[in-house]
């Protein structure tokens, strides 16, 4: 069977791409290594391989894996190189790297540790060394990986926390900014959650906000969009490459989603049920401070410099400020530019 990765040598056994699998990257000039290798680890997950360096960086770019087992010894760029190589991709931060090498010396198997290698195995290795290894390190893996969740998730609520919300944001900007797309912000408060607490006490507010967290998620229309809760009895949403009447039409969803709960708010002077209101933030081809895809490299600078991430933030807080004051229970719209 002919390979539609690089080097396009036959194999006995199909690769597969990234699938739900634990996804695992071989590199090696050494096409016999790789096919006992993949022979190995065929019911381990899905496997990639590449034959050198240049390959492997396209490779990982393309879909991060969970494991790479790399050649030291290399010609073009050695595994060392590569290995240096590899851990400049923020993608590939707490990807394990094992160094695969026929050196079995003592002192080559501390530096490739002092490097930051996850292990090493000596050639010519044994099936069951390398399957007790490989596992060894997809299991931590996969705990670290856990850890890192939890630590962007809301315990109360189980959607985004403000930190992973901070990270969405920065990153969706800085797409924005090179593609020239569209990005909107919508910021959700619940009106007289006070008093709701009061009245109700804190185990029924906190029933309340899982409730609110559930309706909110669901009137978001897109893969792509984040809801998290951001403090106390508020809630964000980014909304990557929506525009104005994009993100009205979402906030629009919110507000109804919100009344179809029908939580009774006796003490709330605006409405007998729990009611929001939401601040609407865009930046779009609308905003003065607006930059195409293809503008000079400098603008784009220029903008970035001057409508940082936290200028939409401000731009949805004065937004859901106009709302309140208008009596709560709406959305109200703010442009990035009316702040900047």
């Amino acid at each position: 069977m002919k390979s539609d990765e690089p080097g396009g040598w036959d194999r006995a056994e199909p690769i597969a791409t990234c699938g739900i699998d634990d996804n695992i990257l071989i590199v090696d000039n050494d096409v016999s290594a790789i096919q006992l290798m993949s022979h190995i680890l065929l019911d381990m997950g899905s496997l990639r391989f590449a034959t050198n360096g240049e390959d492997a960086l396209r490779l990982v770019r393309k879909c991060p894996p969970d494991l790479i087992l790399l050649d030291a010894e290399m010609p073009g760029m050695s595994g060392f190189k590569l290995f240096e190589a590899l851990k400049l991709e923020s993608a590939l931060t707490d990807v394990p790297i094992i160094f695969v090498t026929s050196h079995s010396e003592a002192g080559f198997e501390v530096s490739v540790f002092d490097m930051g290698a996850a292990d090493f195995i000596a050639k010519p290795f044994r099936a069951s060394l390398v399957k007790a290894r490989v596992k060894t390190q997809l299991r931590l893996k996969h705990m670290a990986d856990e850890l890192r969740r939890i630590a962007t998730i809301d315990s109360l609520t189980g959607v985004a926390n403000r930190r992973q919300f901070d990270q969405s944001l920065e990153r969706e900007w800085r797409r924005t900014l090179r593609a020239g797309d569209a990005i909107s912000l919508l910021l959700v408060d619940v009106d007289h959650f006070k008093l709701y607490n009061e009245r109700y006490g804190q185990p029924q507010g906190n029933s309340c906000l899982r409730r609110l967290a559930q309706a909110l998620t669901g009137a978001c229309l897109r893969p792509s969009d984040l809801l998290a809760r951001c403090g106390g009895e508020q809630f964000m949403a980014l909304l990557p490459q929506t525009a104005q009447a994009g993100a009205e039409h979402v906030a629009g969803r919110m507000l109804e989603a919100v009344g179809a709960l029908n939580m009774p708010h006796h003490d709330s002077p605006t409405s007998p049920n729990v009611t929001v209101s939401v601040g609407i933030a865009c930046y779009d081809e609308s905003s003065a401070c607006w930059v195409t895809a293809g503008a000079d490299n400098r603008l784009r600078e220029d903008v970035h410099m001057r409508s940082p991430t936290n200028e939409l933030v401000r731009a949805a807080d004065k937004a859901l400020y106009s709302a309140k004051r208008a009596g709560r229970a709406q959305a109200k719209l703010r442009n990035i530019a009316d702040v900047i």
